[in-house]
């Protein structure tokens, strides 16, 4: 099955009308796969129908010599105009809605959402900053599930954050920034808050907290389709989100929820991970499918949606998770990690290839 890096490939042998690789332009604003399909998207200048329409049947029949294509479906937009080939090491941010300083030198945003509870969102959150930050980007991680926050735990992280110039300070772990409503109350108080509270801290955590410069902020968002993520659909220009789902019909069913809330909001999705996918005996290694097996995979070829992997139901990733050291961080070479790993490679390959645009304004009909 062919990725994302060789999509690339094949689209850097195609010029645009001026003469210069797509690639290389920053004409690329998106590559997704969806089983054997792939899915690019190509800005170009609407002044310039005719020549574009010609770029986009070269980088079509580019996309089609790609072993393990079967289907490429290139489309332009006009919602941009190409970029300016940066220097290396240069970074770009997306442009922020007014009032959220602390976000500005964020370059991508990325929600890790579910349909229920339950499924390792928050496990999965945890690893997916980790491995970004071992491929050399700065990332952050904010715990936005106010109701139960997994974070402090997972990270063996506790009390209050330290204040410097009227903001909250991030702990750190692994080189990854951590912020959650859970250093800031005790452990055992439930948190018995209606949605515009949960909004409020949920902006809050955002735009009170000395963030700096970062290449991801990773959002470990709470389970549903409610208040707060609306209020980051409203607030933040998301780059993605990340669904995270167990491969039965009952996880399933949320998860497609899920997928259709962040697309009815114009959020890109990354993609669908598929955890607890499989049980791997760690005394004789065989394989046990405990909650059934492929479902996320078929699901997001049904959606158009990229699937980013299957993640197992493994004892040394609950056990790393309770100790407080997650297993990317606490044993990167581990088999166990590369899953993780790889799943961060994904995401870091779609951000950068993703065209990214401001928030939707939403308004109630």
């Amino acid at each position: 099955m062919a990725n994302e890096a060789e999509i690339l490939k094949a689209l850097e042998g195609v010029a645009d009308p001026s003469g210069r690789s797509l690639v290389a332009s920053g004409a690329v604003s998106g590559v997704n796969m969806a089983g054997a399909k792939a899915f690019v998207s190509i800005a170009g200048d609407p002044a310039q129908v005719k020549a574009w329409e010609d770029v986009r049947l070269a980088a079509e029949r580019a996309v089609k010599s790609v072993a393990g294509v079967e289907q490429a479906i290139v489309t332009l937009t006009a919602e941009r105009a190409p970029a300016q080939a940066r220097p290396a090491g240069a970074h770009s941010y997306a442009p922020r809605p007014r009032g959220i300083a602390a976000i500005e030198k964020i370059r991508f945003i990325v929600a890790v959402a579910s349909g229920k509870g339950g499924v390792g969102k928050s496990t999965t959150s945890a690893n997916l900053a980790l491995g970004l930050a071992a491929q050399g980007w700065r990332v952050g991680l904010l715990d936005a599930d106010v109701y139960g926050p997994s974070v402090p735990r997972l990270f063996d992280l506790h009390g209050k954050p330290g204040v410097a110039e009227g903001k909250m300070v991030p702990h750190e772990a692994y080189g990854v920034k951590v912020m959650s409503i859970g250093f800031l109350v005790d452990e055992n108080v439930p948190m018995v808050w209606r949605g515009p509270m949960v909004s409020q801290a949920l902006t809050q955590m955002l735009g009170e907290v000395a963030w700096g410069e970062l290449d991801a902020l990773v959002v470990d968002m709470p389970p549903g389709t409610g208040d707060a993520q609306l209020t980051m659909a409203q607030q933040v220009p998301l780059a993605g989100a990340v669904i995270v789902s167990t491969p039965q019909d009952l996880a399933l069913i949320d998860a497609r929820r899920a997928v259709s809330m962040f697309q009815k909001v114009e959020a890109p999705i990354l993609g669908i991970v598929e955890n607890m996918s499989y049980f791997l005996c760690p005394h004789c290694g065989e394989r046990t499918d405990i909650f059934s097996h492929g479902g996320a995979r078929k699901d997001a070829e049904k959606m158009g949606v990229p699937f980013l992997g299957e993640i197992p139901l493994d004892a040394a990733i609950r056990e790393t998770s309770d100790a407080g050291r997650p297993v990317v961080g606490a044993d990167p070479s581990s088999p166990q990690a590369a899953v993780y790993l790889s799943l961060a490679a994904k995401v870091k390959t779609l951000l950068e290839t993703q065209s990214r645009r401001a928030p939707p304004r939403i308004v109630k009909e």
